[in-house]
């Protein structure tokens, strides 16, 4: 891995930081460590390998010429004493107390003065760590360093066609850029432990499916989180996917349940799924297995749920978590923390919707416990909890130990009262059906909420945004391509006649004689909106909506087209001058909101699962 050079003589050499400002790294770059200094007073640069080196390129050593130096042939950590030290698969990393500058206060302390510091430290990382990784992940610092990145599985992050992704996010004016991480609860049943724990022997060894699906949306300037949950019965339409390892393709499907996407190749699907529904890019995955979920939950003590009925998840056909609580508010952890994200049967209408409502309730308690309380006050716990929960973690190519840690950092920044869980607005396929399908109107309001980063919460502060730009250059506008179609029928109104050649003749004498009316029949739609198959038609669609004043807000990226399609909708029934209605920003009731600070929450339960 390339250093980055010192700058110029006395300066402090600097290591950039891939991803940006508030990105969480790239390339498992650490940059110079403060608090880690040679014996000339030079800053130390800890890369990703986890050894320790100057600009020089001298080793590590204090002040009193005992020191800590690594070796470039894997030989380890050596003290003055000639005893080395190594981890499994490398040099572990070193993070002395003192500054090891010569003079006062240098060298690294071995007295008693040394360890409470340390103590501290463990305390500090591992409350940031535990409140990122909310689904049982978990990231220990500098503990164990290469060997826990090691232990982590590592997935690709997208197996869809890249015609397919998402846009990135675009900066915000300070130059800030959100982050969008998809949290996955697989239900794998692939050995003994995850077996046992989550029963039904005729799924052993089957294809995993995707029970929990959370989107957690971190605001670009670090003040707010938003989480959207999808329901697992919600019926998606799944990109084509084409496995990694094995190379078979899985053809893209209509209407199917999105569960079934993790697998169909592995979580790249499922990332690929969400990117496709949303048009929400994102950034990086976490997935948990049973096992993991419950080692997390013991390292962690407890965690406070509340039910306002005695409940016991267990139908006389076999039907329930096993879930038993008595009323009112318990501490759960272990299994029976795994019982509670699992339960349906037996929490309000025994639907997946109230299973989301309950992980919401757990995931929102965790995070205050983490932060009200120091729960892993002992390193040897969190010395467990890195090797279990980093052992049944899987994350993207992008995400090691020290990018989960820098994220930790990021997240700590965001107040519990500026947490917003909430679900996929809703509706069944069918009165008899107990599948769901996302609104029309409310979830295309709360996807575009956190595709534009909006808090949904409500309490953003006025931002000086830039325009969005695309990275992809327009072409000159008479080489650019628009098929123009009538969207201006409503459930009261009939839709224009002629509408869309009134608009094609208007971009043609902007200077887009490639413009075409669509003369098919008219189709429903509310607002004005210009659509692109792929990222290198991005610009050229936003050059059109300048052209004809329409925001970029409403230029989307979707595979239902085949070259830029302008949709004029029921805004813009007549007149040559399109005027965008005033963006309603806020969340949907039917969203379902649940602050990160609200304490009041509770479970209804079912009464037919009471005891």
């Amino acid at each position: 891995m390339a250093q980055s050079g010192v700058r110029g003589e006395g300066a402090r050499p600097r290591v950039r930081r891939a991803g940006g400002a508030g990105g969480t790294g790239g390339a498992g770059e650490l940059g110079w460590d403060d608090s880690l200094y040679d014996q000339h007073g030079d800053p130390v640069h800890r890369v990703a390998d986890g050894s320790a080196r100057t600009a020089d390129g001298d080793g590590v050593r204090t002040a009193d010429g005992s020191g800590v130096r690594t070796a470039d042939d894997g030989s380890g950590v050596r003290t003055a004493d000639g005893k080395g030290t190594r981890a499994a698969d490398d040099t572990m990393p070193l993070k002395p107390q003192g500054h090891g500058r010569r003079g006062g206060g240098g060298g690294r302390r071995h007295g008693g003065g040394g360890r409470p510091r340390r103590r501290r430290r463990i305390l500090r990382w591992s409350a940031t760590v535990l409140a990122v990784l909310i689904l049982g992940t978990a990231g220990a610092g500098y503990l164990y360093y290469q060997h826990l990145n090691a232990n982590i599985k590592k997935k690709d992050l997208n197996i869809g066609d890249a015609k397919d992704r998402a846009a990135k996010s675009q900066p915000n004016a300070a130059g800030q850029t959100p982050l969008n991480i998809l949290l996955i609860g697989s239900d794998a049943r692939n050995n003994a432990e995850n077996q046992k724990l989550g029963g039904a022997k005729d799924t052993f060894n089957t294809a995993p499916r995707a029970d929990v699906q959370m989107l957690l949306h971190l605001s670009a300037d670090r003040s707010n989180m938003s989480v959207v949950s999808m329901p697992r019965d919600t019926l998606v339409d799944i990109p084509k996917c084409t496995d990694p390892e094995s190379g078979k393709v899985y053809a893209a499907s209509t209407s199917t349940i999105t569960n079934d996407s993790l697998g169909r190749g592995g979580p790249g699907c499922t990332v690929a799924t969400w990117e496709k529904l949303t048009g929400i890019h994102i950034d990086h995955f976490m997935m948990i297995d049973f096992a993991g979920v419950v080692s997390m939950a013991d390292a962690i003590g407890g965690v406070p749920v509340c039910v306002d009925a005695n409940i016991y998840s267990k139908s006389s056909d076999g039907h329930g978590s096993g879930l038993k609580l008595k009323k009112g508010t318990t501490s759960i952890k272990g299994v029976q923390a795994l019982e509670w994200l699992r339960t349906r049967y037996g929490f309000e209408d025994n639907t997946d919707i109230a299973r989301a409502k309950a992980q919401h309730q757990y995931m929102n308690a965790m995070v205050r416990q983490l932060r009200e309380n120091a729960t892993l006050s002992n390193p040897g716990k969190l010395q467990n909890l890195a090797e279990t929960a980093t052992n049944a973690l899987t994350v993207d190519d992008g995400l090691g130990v020290a990018q989960l840690y820098d994220l930790s950092k990021q997240l700590k920044k965001v107040p519990t009262k500026r947490i917003t869980m909430t679900t996929m607005p809703w509706q069944y396929m069918s009165p008899t059906s107990g599948r769901v399908v996302p609104t029309p109107g409310d979830s295309a309001q709360l996807f575009r909420l956190v595709r534009e980063d909006i808090a949904l919460d409500g309490k953003d502060k006025k931002k000086s945004t830039a325009a969005k730009t695309s990275s992809d250059p327009a072409a000159a506008d008479d080489k650019i391509g628009v098929i123009v179609q009538n969207g201006t029928r409503t459930s009261t109104l009939a839709p224009v006649s002629g509408r869309a050649s009134t608009v094609t003749q208007l971009l043609v004498g902007k200077g887009f004689t490639q413009a075409k009316a669509d003369t098919t029949a008219a189709t429903a739609q509310d607002t004005t909106v210009i659509r692109y198959p792929s990222a290198d038609l991005e610009g050229d669609a936003q050059r059109v909506a300048k052209a004809l004043g329409i925001p970029t807000s409403s230029v989307e990226k979707s595979t239902d087209v085949s070259g830029i399609t302008l949709v004029v909708g029921a805004d813009w029934r007549s007149g040559s001058k399109y005027t965008a209605a005033k963006d309603d920003n806020s969340t949907p009731e039917s969203a379902q909101v649940i602050n990160g600070s609200d304490k009041s929450q509770c479970m209804h339960v079912n009464p037919a699962y009471t005891w």
